[in-house]
């Protein structure tokens, strides 16, 4: 299967992203109590990476990005063609060495997302995927394989990934509505939304009503891509490329067997 020109770009950017990353990764000292706003030089330069890489290949596409570094100077942030970017999503997982952390890319057409990768650097995990495409998976050196989503259909039989909770005894208010059989705690929106990809849980859902495209767009691509669901935790549709590149709907992705009852559980839930 040939790859769109836009999948082989943010592949080649997430690549030398990686390399910036695990460099830095493996001088930084660790940071055990490291809070959620932390941001890194390592992020700085792994952006400016990934967006002068982007820029060279495609100098008139719109750029938007977590991190103020100087390719998005001068550069439209929203367009037709635009690429959403997450140097390090899940920075406390690489201020904390726990190895909880990826790189994003989205590349988002006419307000649809058409591109998504999101690559593990330390894990050596690569999830990646093109509108129509599939999603595809590969780790370490091996062979690029296609995945797909869980195939439970109950929530009491299903594994829910979210945040690591600040009280690991109590179950967060996500848990107590779907009621799952596991609970799996991890950093990283993407790494959570590249596991319901892979089939190794069943959903993640998280109630931020402020977060931004950067968070998500990469690893919505994924899911859906992979046979799920991705929505609002209300059931909106999401949108990209708007101004300011807001998020207020909270997050539901799924394997989409279970989105339903999820969200039926979820209907009293305030955001």
């Amino acid at each position: 299967m040939t790859q769109p020109r836009e999948l082989q770009a943010a592949l080649e950017a997430a690549r030398h992203a990686e390399r910036v990353v695990l460099e830095a990764y493996t001088r930084f000292q660790a940071i055990p109590d490291a809070p959620i706003d932390i941001s890194t030089e390592a992020d700085r330069q792994a952006q400016e990476t990934i967006l002068s890489y982007l820029k060279s290949v495609f100098p008139g596409d719109a750029l938007c990005a977590e991190e103020r570094t100087p390719s998005l100077e001068g550069t439209a942030s929203v367009g037709s063609r635009l690429w959403v970017v997450d140097p390090i999503d899940g920075t406390r997982g690489f201020a904390r060495k726990n190895g909880e952390f990826s790189v994003m890319i989205a590349f988002v057409e006419a307000g649809r997302l058409a591109v998504g990768v999101v690559a593990e650097p330390a894990k050596g995990r690569l999830t990646y995927a093109a509108r129509g495409q599939g999603c595809w998976r590969q780790d370490g050196a091996g062979e690029p394989i296609a995945c797909r989503v869980s195939a439970t259909s109950e929530l009491a039989a299903s594994a829910m990934v979210q945040s690591h909770s600040r009280t690991p005894d109590v179950p967060s208010r996500m848990a107590q509505a779907i009621r799952p059989n596991r609970v799996v705690e991890t950093y990283s929106a993407g790494v959570k939304l590249a596991l319901v990809a892979r089939g190794e849980v069943d959903l993640y859902v998280n109630d931020y009503t402020q977060f931004h495209d950067w968070d998500i767009a990469a690893g919505h691509l994924l899911v859906t891509e992979a046979g799920g669901v991705v929505t609002g935790l209300h059931g909106e549709a999401l949108q990209y490329g708007l101004p300011e590149a807001w998020q207020r709907f909270g997050l539901l992705g799924s394997n989409g067997i279970v989105h339903a009852e999820a969200l039926k559980r979820l209907e009293h839930v305030q955001l």
